[in-house]
């Protein structure tokens, strides 16, 4: 459980330029929430997208060795290059796959969690800068399956055996089925989310070492705590609130928080959009009360785009962080291999659920999302393509992605293997999912997220919640049409 909206009405021409030149340079060896957040959350090496080919391996047309087809794949790069964990599964993968007159090629996008989805658009747009597999974030994937930049491969799965024995767990498919009735992608992991917390700072402060918080006061009084006793280098609860975080923000903060007071950003029973509510003020009053009492970090830590890597990378393993609002694939980082190595986490971290606002049913709230491996609809090799999917989706190289990002796998027989089961948290993290709700099946959401963003930022910075929710509505309305939106 380490997240991401679209951003092409404000990227300029040049920043296709940039994403070009990305992907005319992109290697292999030059080193992807909520997660987090995962090809996404613990993704790795790069600078950008770069189309497949075809190299002759010093073959010739009289009767030298077979020409290889290249594969690309496309994912974020998060900044750990090839030290991350899905950079090293795909070298894995690359060397395992069987068909050796193919090539696969990781070409990352080396962008923060705000920006990637953008410079992935503008790679799908074209053959010449489409890869063969990309990476899709299932929030985004109904909306590039709209505009037309993937491929349905409903005729793919159901004749892939994987898919229609029952080895996908049925409720993660929805996923990856856009609105249109397709699917559009196999899904390779999804999270939820929680309180993490150090049970060795909670103990100094003589706060519980199992915490089971059942309101937001409880976990404001908790950070409350931590600021007075633990010491002024340790910061006592951590969210992302900026827009340089992206669907990091829109999600993990700001939907944790609407949907923990019982509303939604639909409305279930208008299916109208929600702008103006008492439960959007009491989100974005949780959020000021954190920045005005000074129980966050400097604002210079949590408006940058490497907020959560700061965060789950070097605070936390130091001792430095009380309370962390973050994914269950966080853990990716601390196993051996990972971005940060921290072999005692197990025992210092805790992973409390996050409480409703008032302690009201169902008690706590989670939300939950996830990645899938796609086919461009410009790729150029997509029989091989589809194949390599099935290869390294098949059970055994799940599990060792899951296992390597510290995910929750979607996979019914993963979930029952022993090592599976056996990692820390994993248990629980699935537990989680009982009260799991998603984001919206819906193409607007992506816009919608990113005026959430823009609002949470304007919150944490100074503005006064109800401002900043009524340039949230003007905002939203003007996206989706005054019919489309209500008022509570």
């Amino acid at each position: 459980m380490s997240a991401r909206t679209r951003k092409l009405g404000f990227l300029t021409a040049s920043m296709l330029t940039i994403a070009l030149l990305f992907s005319g340079c992109s290697s292999g060896n030059s080193g992807g929430s909520a997660n987090g957040e995962q090809a996404g959350q613990s993704a790795n090496a790069g600078g950008g997208s770069t189309n497949s080919g075809t190299d002759t391996g010093g073959g010739s047309s009289n009767g030298g060795s077979a020409a290889k087809t290249v594969l690309t794949l496309t994912y974020r790069d998060d900044g750990i290059g090839e030290n991350g964990a899905f950079y090293k599964w795909i070298q894995e993968m690359a060397a395992a796959y069987p068909n050796k007159n193919v090539e696969v090629k990781p070409t990352p996008i080396q962008a923060s969690e705000g920006d990637y989805f953008a410079k992935v658009a503008l790679a799908l747009k074209s053959k010449d800068t489409a890869p063969d597999i990309v990476t899709e974030d299932t929030f985004i994937l109904n909306s590039d399956a709209s505009a037309g930049f993937l491929e349905p491969i409903d005729d793919q799965v159901n004749a892939w055996e994987d898919w229609t024995n029952g080895s996908f767990i049925e409720a993660m498919k929805k996923g990856v089925t856009a609105s249109d009735g397709k699917v559009y992608g196999v899904p390779y992991n999804t999270d939820s989310r929680g309180l993490w917390y150090n049970k060795e700072l909670f103990k100094q402060v003589g706060l519980p070492e199992d915490w089971q918080p059942k309101t937001w006061d409880e976990v404001l009084d908790a950070a409350r705590t931590l600021k007075e006793k633990a010491g002024k280098d340790v910061v006592p609860f951590w969210m992302n609130m900026g827009k340089a975080t992206g669907e990091a923000t829109s999600m993990q903060t700001y939907e944790m928080l609407l949907y923990g007071t019982g509303e939604r950003l639909i409305d279930d029973a208008t299916g109208k959009w929600t702008v103006k509510s008492q439960g959007i003020l009491d989100s974005l009053n949780f959020i000021q009360t954190i920045n005005k009492e000074k129980l966050g970090p400097p604002l210079s830590k949590v408006l940058n785009g490497q907020a959560g890597n700061t965060a789950t990378r070097e605070y936390m393993p130091k001792g430095k962080l009380g309370i962390l609002l973050d994914g269950s694939w966080i853990t990716g980082n601390y196993i051996e291999g990972g971005a940060a190595p921290w072999p005692e986490y197990k025992d210092v971290l805790g992973f409390a659920p996050m409480p409703t606002s008032k302690g009201q049913e169902p008690g706590s709230i989670t939300l939950a999302g996830g990645w899938a491996l796609s086919l461009p609809k410009n790729g150029q090799h997509k029989e091989e393509a589809w194949d390599f999917i099935k290869f390294a989706l098949n059970k055994e190289n799940s599990k060792k992605l899951v296992i390597g990002l510290g995910n929750i796998t979607v996979r019914a027989d993963v979930a029952k293997d022993p090592e599976y089961t056996s990692m820390p948290f994993n248990e629980i993290a699935t537990e989680y999912l009982n009260n799991a709700e998603f984001r919206p099946a819906n193409d607007k959401y992506p816009e919608v997220s990113t005026q959430i963003q823009t609002m949470v930022e304007s919150v944490a910075t100074g503005t006064a919640p109800d401002v900043a929710m009524n340039k949230y509505a003007q905002d939203v309305t003007r996206i989706v049409g005054a019919d489309h939106v209500q008022e509570k």
